[in-house]
């Protein structure tokens, strides 16, 4: 397919070359076609060229020509959605930009507890800088080894310890944008106590890109916990798991940092497609609960786990469990 572009093609190329060297401005089918499919193979896109910018700067440059020249910008984090969002579209006309190679982490702060990454950093990369300082950065994803940092933000990333440290919107102090036009908004604050002005980094988190480019941002940090427990419940209706998570709450306050409820299905699903897979409960149940507690504290969270299901099986809200060793 011949796309239809503002500017001729082969001009096009050659100004993208001069932003970001001729190495980052990929062209051959073969370089293409993992930036063009989505993960499950479900949507499928072209494109005459991905284009890949190592810092802000050739970030701005990249979007003040195409504005210019009116030239469409699909921007790519680690291409792993299930939503076709980072994929073009099929008529061959957009560039896509790919973060990846903004991979940089600039600053990991234990004393403010932040850390300052690129939008390319892997969110395991970021897991394990905030670790390395004996620090702990909650967000969690199954593809947290390939997702990136700036596309977590785009799509306000949940992950599975949101009920105790909320969305990806909410473990972020400052922004740093490159707007449409290749103006640049560095937002990059660490400051956590701070009612100045008009908060815009919440415009960008969720917003896909459409109204600017994350190239980096302040993440918050918060000490790693000494120890945990998992229990994972079997229980009858999704009524029953909102008591169970009332009862949770009630008992472990915020040192409950996962809950998640899923059904019969999906533990079927990976049954049936993850060889070496097995039940974790030998009776089959409609519906399951996956809890995590933390603490700031080395063990005893067993025995709050016990006492706990105890309780709730007494109340009827839970039919069996298992804690994991």
């Amino acid at each position: 397919m011949t796309a239809t572009l503002p500017l001729p093609l082969p001009e096009l190329l050659d100004r993208l070359r001069a932003i970001v060297g001729p190495a980052d401005v990929l062209t051959d089918p073969f370089d293409l076609e993992p930036h063009l499919v989505e993960l499950r193979g479900l949507y499928h896109g072209a494109t005459p060229a991905v284009v890949r910018p190592k810092t802000t700067a050739e970030v701005a440059a990249v979007l003040a020509l195409a504005n210019e020249h009116g030239v469409r910008i699909v921007p790519q984090g680690g291409n792993t959605g299930l939503v076709g969002g980072q994929t073009p579209s099929e008529a061959g006309d957009e560039i896509v930009l790919s973060l990846k190679r903004l991979d940089r982490v600039r600053e990991v702060d234990p004393v403010t507890d932040t850390m300052t990454v690129e939008a390319g950093v892997t969110l395991l990369a970021a897991q394990e800088a905030a670790e390395a300082v004996d620090r702990l950065f909650p967000l969690s994803l199954a593809a947290e080894g390939s997702c990136t940092i700036g596309g977590n933000l785009a799509t306000n990333a949940g992950g599975t310890q949101v009920i105790a440290y909320g969305n990806a919107r909410d473990l972020v102090l400052g922004l740093e944008v490159v707007l449409a036009d290749g103006r640049v908004l560095d937002g990059l604050g660490k400051l956590r106590k701070d009612n100045t002005g008009y908060d815009l980094k919440h415009l960008f988190m969720g917003s896909e890109g459409t109204l600017g480019i994350i190239t980096a941002a302040v993440l918050k940090l918060w000490p790693r916990p000494k120890s945990q427990a998992t229990a994972f419940v079997a229980t009858a209706s999704p009524a029953n798991a909102v008591a169970l998570l009332g009862r949770a709450k009630a008992a472990f306050g915020p040192a409950l940092t996962g809950f998640e409820l899923m059904p019969r299905f999906g533990i079927d699903l990976v049954l049936k497609h993850l060889p070496g897979a097995r039940d974790p409960i030998a009776d089959r149940h409609p519906w399951y609960v996956l809890i995590e507690v933390s603490s700031a504290a080395e063990g005893g969270a067993d025995e709050a786990f016990e006492a706990l299901l105890g309780e709730a099986m007494e109340a009827g809200e839970v039919d069996d469990a298992v804690i994991a060793g």
